[in-house]
């Protein structure tokens, strides 16, 4: 099972596909979601996303926005 990420900023859509995990900047800290996470919905702050997919590790520096967990999709919506 993985969990289906889709990151878009207002310009375009950066990622959208399966991954086994996400580390996200959340506002209170950074904080990882794997597969089976429970819903959340946070702000981020200004650093650092990573995820990993079939082709490996991924990051990208972003500049604020949010992010939503609900029954293995992940939702991130970002300023680059």
């Amino acid at each position: 099972m993985s969990l289906n990420l889709k990151i878009v900023s207002p310009e375009k859509v950066v990622f959208d596909g399966a991954v086994e995990r996400v580390v996200v900047p959340g506002t209170s800290g950074e904080f990882e979601i794997l597969v089976n996470h429970a819903p959340i919905i946070s702000t981020l702050e200004k650093g650092r996303l990573v995820y990993q997919d079939s082709e490996g590790r991924h990051e990208l520096m972003v500049n604020g926005g949010f992010v939503e967990v609900q029954k293995n999709n992940v939702n991130i919506c970002v300023e680059l």
